[in-house]
């Protein structure tokens, strides 16, 4: 009597409150779940206010900064970079997938952030001059602190996502965006962008026909029109590798690349830049199948440079690599164009050229090549020998010279000889020949001399004629 007495309304909120729970737990129990719990509401609750966190720090992050414009605020600028820290923190520990609602504008932040106008091109005439100094190929960005963040979020999510679930993301035109980046001057955002994009080539598999193929219209484009890029070089690690994994026979599609792409890089100004990353990609090549290196041999002899001293010491240092890797097969059928250009150089008036010219004897295999068709080659060799004896103007030169000299001489004394009276020969046939133009310019002079008076004579006469 004395108790309190739901009324009506109470009571259906009960019921219908009842009814609620019973069916959730019905619905659980199908699923194999266990029932809710205050622990799992609590749970739940973190969950929505950790992603409702996330969320506002991913739209905290979209702003862009440029560290140039004086109204920019310092202090947004330092939250921007805190709120960078957290994101790259949970995608570091990531034990699950992320929710779609959360991915979609973490990417689109990412992209918001990286995919940016870049700065003009520096004056970069200087690199063909100093191209061992990586700080002359590196034009620091301000906002780097940031972009440096982005990145290694970008990188963690490729790590450990599932490729199918980004592949909504990270698409073709996500994948082209980024290969330009590889334009970009700041020599770390390149190293962080080569990470990303090789991990991506082997973690996305179904987009490597595609990454390739982007990749060579870059190559091409720089060859043939543009001359100008900053990423060759982090483009032909990232080669290096694919190449390192190419199976054995290989690919068409991979044999034009190295003939249409790698053999006519070495052709470009500024192949100083890139040449140790390229000379990888083309011994590995040659390693998987020596029979290419005809191929590789003549397409470098193709595109010698012929004022640029340093890409020549490159190139004799390239060449005696692959001399390593030539199939024996094709010793005497590369010994004449190979020995007649390493003589070339020998004879070059600038003395590092000569002298790493001269090295190129120390190596067996090369030694081993010029033997193999001594008759046909020793004949150029030792008239570059003779030559650089006589004309040369560097000592050390000279020296080094009369070392490979003595080396010949003990390996065919006869041959040499026989060159030596071969020299003789032309330089005699040569003198006579030489006597004998003069003799001929004499004559036609005296002619010239003997017809210019007779004509000065009938001038003076046709003059008394017309007087009279």
């Amino acid at each position: 009597m004395g108790g309190i007495r739901n009324s009506p309304e109470t009571s259906l909120k009960k019921k219908s409150t009842t009814l609620q729970y019973l069916f959730d737990l019905d619905s659980r129990t199908n699923r194999g779940s266990n029932p809710p719990s205050p622990n799992n509401n609590g749970s739940q609750s973190s969950r929505d206010s950790e992603n409702e966190e996330i969320l506002s720090a991913i739209s905290i992050c979209t702003t862009i900064f440029t560290f140039t414009d004086p109204s920019e605020s310092p202090s947004q600028q330092d939250l921007k970079r805190l709120k960078l820290m957290q994101l790259l923190s949970i995608t570091k520990s990531l034990k699950k997938q992320l929710d779609h609602y959360i991915l979609s504008p973490l990417m689109s932040m990412l992209s918001a952030n990286l995919f940016r106008p870049l700065p003009p091109p520096s004056n970069t005439s200087i690199i063909s001059d100093l191209p061992d100094d990586e700080d002359l190929f590196s034009s620091p960005q301000p906002l780097w602190p940031h972009l440096q963040i982005v990145y290694d979020i970008l990188l963690r999510l490729v790590l450990n996502l599932d490729p199918k679930l980004l592949r909504d993301y990270i698409d073709h035109h996500f994948l082209l965006n980024l290969l330009a980046l590889f334009q970009s001057e700041d020599l770390r955002e390149r190293d962080s962008l080569k990470n990303v994009y090789h991990r991506i080539y082997a973690r996305f598999t179904f987009y490597r026909s595609f990454m390739r193929k982007s990749m060579n219209d870059v190559f091409l484009h720089y060859i043939f029109e543009a001359e100008k890029h900053s990423g060759i070089g982090e483009l032909l690690e990232i080669w290096g590798s694919i190449i390192n994994g190419f199976t054995v026979p290989l690919k068409e599609e991979h044999k034009l690349f190295l003939m249409r792409v790698l053999i006519p890089l070495h052709k470009t100004k500024g192949m100083q830049a890139y040449h140790r990353q390229l000379a990888y990609c083309v011994s590995q090549f040659v390693q998987k199948e020596p029979a290419l290196s005809g191929v590789v041999v003549r397409g470098i002899l193709k595109y010698w440079p012929v004022t640029n001293c340093q890409k020549e010491v490159l190139l004799i240092g390239e060449l005696e690599e692959l001399v390593d890797n030539i199939d024996p097969d094709q010793y005497r059928k590369l010994a004449l164009p190979l020995c007649t250009q390493i003589t070339k150089c020998l004879n070059n008036c600038n003395s590092q050229v000569a002298e790493r010219a001269l090295y190129v004897w120390n190596n067996e295999q090369f030694v081993k090549m010029a033997t193999s068709a001594q008759e046909e080659v020793f004949s150029v060799i030792v008239t570059g020998m003779e030559n650089n004896l006589k004309l040369h103007w560097s000592n050390s030169v000279k020296q080094l010279t009369e070392n490979v000299k003595a080396m010949l001489e003990a390996m065919d004394p006869k041959l040499y000889q026989k060159c030596l009276q071969d020299i003789n020969f032309r330089e005699s046939a040569a003198s006579q020949e030489e006597m004998k133009r003069k003799e001929r310019w004499e004559r036609i002079e005296r002619l010239a001399a003997a017809e210019g008076k007779q004509n000065q004579l009938l001038q003076q006469l046709q003059c008394i004629y017309v007087s009279h």
